[in-house]
């Protein structure tokens, strides 16, 4: 299979040699330009219905625990940058105790826990994502997309939600004025 940008020499194309072509007419291409009303439709309902993060079965085996004693003070309705030293006392998706450190320096996130800490470049960070949790709303959970799938993502819970919008501009960065 030739790539756009070979000769055919280059892709071993002989004198008298067949060659295949596979692509669309601009007909075809044109009426596909655009998803139908139906799926368009669907996909909204689907997203308008999702069930809330802490509601999830996969999350409320740790948010059931409670809160832990040594996080950090929530505060809702507040946001804050981010202080000086790591944010700590939450917990990943299997109970264990989370450490987030954020290295500016070196455009890095440090994950510890109790076994390692992970070296995080933010660029790898695709996204993140982040709802308060129900009744607790001065915390939030939060998904940081490390990956293409949902698998890929690493939970961080009893994030103080004063820190979500300083969490999310310096890892993926704010919109500079200039």
């Amino acid at each position: 299979m030739a790539r756009d940008n070979m000769t055919l020499r280059k892709a071993g194309i002989a004198k008298g040699g067949k060659v295949m072509l596979v692509g669309s007419k601009m007909d075809d291409i044109l009426a596909v330009k655009s998803a139908p009303k139906e799926i368009v439709e669907e996909k909204s309902n689907s997203q308008t219905n999702k069930e809330p993060l802490c509601m999830q079965k996969n999350h409320r085996k740790v948010l059931d625990k409670g809160i832990p004693p040594d996080v950090m003070p929530g505060i809702k309705g507040i946001k804050e940058p981010l202080p000086p030293i790591p944010l700590s006392g939450m917990l990943n998706k299997h109970g264990g105790k989370v450490r987030l450190t954020f290295k500016p320096e070196q455009d890095q996130l440090w994950v510890g826990t109790k076994e390692r800490t992970e070296k995080l470049a933010m660029t790898s960070i695709k996204s993140i994502t982040s709802e308060p949790i129900k009744d607790h709303e001065e915390y939030h959970i939060m998904g940081l997309q490390l990956g293409t799938t949902e698998a890929s993502r690493y939970w961080v819970y009893w994030v103080p939600a004063q820190y979500v919008e300083a969490i999310k501009d310096a890892v993926l960065g704010v919109w500079q004025f200039f």
